[in-house]
């Protein structure tokens, strides 16, 4: 199943906006920010060069982003980071081994089709019920390029100078049909690479532009 990131401009002009789509969303990740003592979701002034307009940032497969949450837990566990054809009960047994990992993950612990990180610098993804209902744990984008520069060296990815990233789709992909393949890879963890790339240009760009990343 595919899988798209999208690149919301965190500025007045759409956040502002009284057709805001985003409006519901906002007011309940700076309702949980709020109540974890943070502040709210940043609001950027207009400046020449900068748009409302949202657009895709990368495209990938759905089981290609557990791969490398895979590897992540793998890293941040103290084990063996090694390749595999297909997800299979040793990631499950991760998953609830290692739960409480899990869940201070903002790579990990987040929905795969909703919610959003934020550039606001947080230990730890936000999830309490309201969240929950409405989209997923409330991830930050510093937090997650950390993770990613964390386990870039296991999949052979130098995170101070990482490849291009792949182009992003061209428009909205449907949850039902297949990913773009990937890009000719001979490495042994190609899948987690092609999404490690794809994060890691959406969390730059989100810290770069004062943007939120939302799942799609």
């Amino acid at each position: 199943m595919a899988c798209d990131l999208w690149l919301v401009p965190l500025v007045d002009v759409l956040c502002h906006s009284p057709d805001n789509p985003f409006a519901e969303e906002i007011a309940r990740y700076d309702k949980a920010l709020g109540e974890a003592g943070l502040p709210p979701v940043p609001v950027y002034a207009y400046m020449p060069g900068l748009s409302g307009d949202v657009a895709p940032v990368a495209g990938f497969d759905y089981e290609a982003l557990h791969f490398l949450r895979r590897a992540y837990l793998l890293k941040l566990c103290g084990l063996a980071v090694t390749p595999v054809d297909e997800l299979g009960g040793d990631y499950e047994q991760l998953l609830e081994m290692f739960e409480e990992a899990a869940q201070q993950s903002h790579l990990v612990w987040h929905y795969d089709h909703a919610g959003a990180y934020v550039p606001l610098d947080f230990p730890a993804p936000l999830a309490d019920d309201e969240l929950l209902a409405g989209g997923g744990p409330l991830g930050s984008a510093h937090g997650l390029l950390r993770e990613l520069e964390l386990v870039a060296p296991d999949l052979g990815i130098n995170p101070a100078n990482p490849p291009s990233p792949p182009p992003p789709p061209p428009g909205p992909t449907d949850l039902e049909e297949p990913a773009a393949p990937p890009p000719p890879d001979d490495s042994p963890f190609a899948r987690e690479r092609h999404v490690w790339l794809g994060l890691h240009a959406a969390a730059t760009r989100s810290l770069a532009q004062g943007a939120m990343i939302v799942f799609s």
